[in-house]
């Protein structure tokens, strides 16, 4: 078998009649959304919160606030091992891919590829290796080269035929900020992505994405309550426009603002010495329900699935061709 990983993408529109695949990670944020007795309701109005939140931000030119609306589509990553095709598919990675549609001028702008980020690989690492390696020890830690083999797929991605035939710029993923750490505010502002924080060290979160090839900022948009970290490859605030880091930031404030509300929508902004807390007690809820108990069990059960149908029966060419590509 050629040991070679080859990558294909299926796309779907993120829309109030979107509903998750088959193949689609149960634990992702908005697959979550997208069940239940609210299911429609959920999209619409999280969609509705992205649009608001973009003209709030893009407000030049904008007298009324509506010019703007953010189209979603739930990119999905599959990779064979072996350009035979003689294994199956497995599914590897979703992200979200962002075009701004302009009504002044009718027309549609490319956003950013990324955003949100899903991993099969990530849900072993975190919620199965982890925890094993972690069950009797007194002090918390991870094992050797943990990350490395989901960097380096990552990495192999990135640097595909099939992303540079997709996308025409690298990906810009944002999350939480991590609750473990403090972070102190600078004296750097951006127009667009706001004020920029800073920490002492990285989280294991972005040690994770260091292994990526990903570096990482902080910074809290204009009315934003808390900073988000921007994981990128290049120049962040160089590398993009303003309307493409907007369509980033709506998309994504809007998520976090539905499932760590505790943080992103506290009822107080960050001051200059800031650490996040899931414990919080001052926020406001939004009418979207999400499932973050579900989120975490499926994450187990999802981690548990790639073991047995990825790591396990193919852990000799993983191996090698993670000493070969480190070379």
């Amino acid at each position: 078998m050629n040991k070679e990983f080859v990558f294909s993408l299926d796309s779907i529109r993120f829309d109030e009649h979107y509903q998750p695949s088959s193949a689609t990670r149960l634990t992702t944020n908005f697959a979550n959304l997208a069940r239940g007795e609210s299911r429609q309701e959920n999209l619409r109005n999280t969609l509705k919160m992205i649009d608001s939140r973009f003209n709030d931000l893009a407000h030049w030119d904008n007298p009324e606030g509506n010019r703007y609306k953010v189209e979603l589509d739930i990119i999905s990553v599959q990779m064979e091992i072996g350009a035979d095709g003689s294994a199956a598919a497995l599914p590897l990675i979703e992200i979200l891919k962002t075009t701004i549609v302009d009504g002044k001028h009718n027309a549609r702008i490319e956003g950013i590829v990324g955003n949100n980020f899903s991993s099969y690989v990530r849900d072993y690492d975190f919620s199965v290796l982890l925890l094993e390696y972690n069950k009797n020890r007194d002090r918390f830690s991870a094992p050797d080269g943990f990350g490395v083999l989901h960097g380096q797929i990552f990495r192999s991605f990135v640097n595909s035929d099939t992303y540079r035939e997709n996308f025409s710029k690298a990906p810009v993923i944002c999350l939480s900020v991590s609750s473990s750490k403090v972070y102190h505010r600078t004296d750097n502002q951006h127009p667009v992505l706001g004020v920029e924080y800073q920490q002492n060290e990285l989280s294991q979160t972005d040690e994770y994405f260091k292994k990526m090839g990903m570096k990482v900022r902080y910074f809290m948009p204009p009315d934003s309550v808390a900073p988000l970290a921007f994981y990128h490859t290049g120049d962040l605030l160089s590398d993009y426009t303003n309307l493409e880091l907007i369509s980033t930031i709506s998309t994504m404030e809007s998520f976090q603002k539905i499932y760590r509300p505790e943080i992103y929508n506290a009822n107080s902004a960050a001051g200059h010495c800031y650490q996040p807390s899931l414990k919080h007690q001052d926020y406001s809820l939004t009418r979207i329900v999400y499932d973050r108990e579900e989120r975490s069990r499926l994450a187990i059960e999802q981690g548990k699935y790639v073991e047995e149908c990825f790591i396990k029966p193919y852990r000799g060419i993983l191996e090698q061709w993670s000493a070969n590509y480190a070379h």
